[in-house]
């Protein structure tokens, strides 16, 4: 049985685009399992709102070649806490992947994923360098994917929605600089179930004017920002 969603804030304070939301279908990101359920995707694009190209060069350059970390609007931006609770577990120091390579890392998720799912590798393969944060409703939310050596926040630590837990990154499974984020019911996640999320505001721009949004969930088409 669903419950009732979790209310939580937008973890990037920027202009940003949803590819993977249970706002535009549920499982999101295609499976049920791993509490991945109604798991979200942030990826930031430039501060103009004219476009959901999140990187700086073309895109024959993206597919030919490849693109530097440093190319991506949102490598290295901070991310914030999307919910106020105590943090119960930290990764920070797995490598990210430079260049960004779209064929090569799509390869490299799906073969973590098959890893993972036949026991072979844990959660830090998938996850990256991640941040895991018990809310005070006990639900566990995971913000995964982290810049290395970003991570700010540790174990036992309380935090809320003003508190920088690190900065949008590469690392795990990612096909590019993302922030994945998805809220479960428990902290073993090969048992763990999906829990609905909400976001308490942020703004849509559509046909050049702000709309204003309030618990809602993000669609897949829409270009988004969020400012505290």
């Amino acid at each position: 049985m669903i419950g009732s969603p979790i209310q939580l804030q937008i973890p990037v304070h920027a202009f940003f685009i949803c590819p993977n939301t249970p706002g535009s279908r549920v499982p999101s990101h295609g499976i049920d399992k791993y509490g991945v359920e109604y798991a979200i995707d942030f990826v930031v694009v430039e501060d103009n709102a004219q476009s959901q190209k999140p990187y700086r060069s073309s895109l024959w350059t993206y597919i030919a070649k490849g693109l530097p970390l440093s190319d991506f609007y949102g490598w290295g931006v901070d991310v914030y806490s999307p919910a106020r609770g105590v943090v119960v577990r930290v990764v920070d120091g797995v490598d990210e992947r430079n260049p960004v390579r779209v064929l090569n890392d799509l390869r490299y998720a799906a073969r973590v994923t098959r890893a993972y799912s036949d026991n072979s590798v844990g959660e830090n393969d998938l996850l990256g360098n991640h941040v895991i944060i018990e809310t005070e409703t006990r639900e566990y939310v995971v913000c995964a994917h982290l810049q290395k050596d970003s991570v700010a926040v540790a174990p036992g630590q309380r935090v809320d929605c003003s508190s920088v837990i690190g900065r949008l990154g590469h690392s795990g499974n990612s096909t590019m600089p993302h922030l994945h984020l998805q809220a479960m019911d428990r902290l073993d996640f090969r048992s763990a179930r999906g829990i609905p999320i909400v976001f308490s505001q942020y703004y849509v721009v559509e046909d050049g004017k702000t709309v204003d949004m309030h618990d809602a969930v993000p669609l897949k088409n829409q270009i988004m920002f969020f400012t505290q």
